[in-house]
């Protein structure tokens, strides 16, 4: 699909500077672009390639002022960072995404599927289970009995929920993420071998969560393992049973965070981030 300069300026409110009607049907780096893609320039030190990139359109900061010709066309905007975020999001969206059930699914008599849900080959889906609409199921996820699972979600291949977690609207979980499995609870017993302490709770994800590959969140042992809105998880994460996750935070990988820790909430105007290793 084509868009023109004048469409896009409209989208990211922008201003054109240049030829309006040059048309685009890609995205690419600053420093590959071709004719007929778009790029952006938020970081200064990419500007020198602003005057060699071969795409038609480069959004810019307002403020930007060349130094040498350009022959790309501009749409300036107040943030160009921001704004080519949102075109990738729009491109990404504008992908047919897959609808229907395979026949080699398995489904529970019992569980509920929205409409508009993709339910791949290989999946399988407990009793009780809820899938709200425009479900993305890819092969290989597992959904445990009595789990819900809000709307517009997408489970990439791998994706493990176990019985009674509950999923947010509009949350992402990449390949091989494991939600639910058992927090690490033992009693040392006399003869030093350890009890395992039942764990009885769940998972909770709210809306606007996303887990990166290989991230596993612990079920309490009892209450829940709440991972609240607009979460932000990297891949390689171990969220230990009953953690609370504040609004809004987010996480890079190989972090652990133990059993019991409440990460605290972020104001409103800002985030935590948590850096891995």
């Amino acid at each position: 699909m084509e868009f023109t300069a004048r469409q896009i300026a409209s989208l990211l409110n922008g201003n054109v500077e240049g030829d309006p009607e040059v048309r685009v049907n890609n995205l690419a780096k600053i420093e590959e672009g071709t004719p007929g893609t778009m790029t952006f320039l938020a970081n200064p030190s990419y500007t020198p390639f602003i005057y060699t990139t071969g795409s038609s359109i480069v959004v810019v900061n307002r403020d930007f002022v060349p130094s040498n010709p350009l022959s790309a066309t501009l749409i300036r905007v107040d943030n160009p960072y921001d704004s080519f975020a949102k075109l990738l999001e729009l491109y990404d969206k504008m992908k047919e995404g897959k609808t229907g059930i395979s026949k080699q699914a398995f489904i529970s008599p019992s569980a509920t599927i929205g409409e508009g849900a993709f339910i791949s080959e290989f999946a399988w889906i407990g009793e009780n289970v809820k899938i709200g609409r425009n479900a993305q199921i890819h092969p290989q996820v597992y959904i445990g009995d009595n789990v819900t699972i809000g709307d517009d979600c997408l489970f990439y291949p791998g994706v493990k929920v176990y019985h009674d977690c509950v999923i947010g609207s509009r949350c992402t979980l990449h390949g091989g993420v494991v939600v639910g499995s058992d927090g690490f609870g033992f009693v040392p017993q006399d003869d030093e071998n350890y009890r395992k302490i039942p764990q009885l709770g769940n998972v909770v994800l709210e809306d606007n969560v996303e887990v990166g590959s290989n991230t596993t969140i612990d079920r309490a042992t009892l209450g829940s393992t709440i991972i609240r809105n607009g979460v932000k998880l990297d891949n390689l994460i171990q969220i230990g049973h009953n953690v609370r996750v504040g609004a809004h935070t987010a996480i890079a990988g190989c972090t652990g965070a133990g059993s019991g820790l409440a990460l605290p909430v972020p104001e409103p105007d800002r985030q935590i981030r948590l850096a891995g290793g």
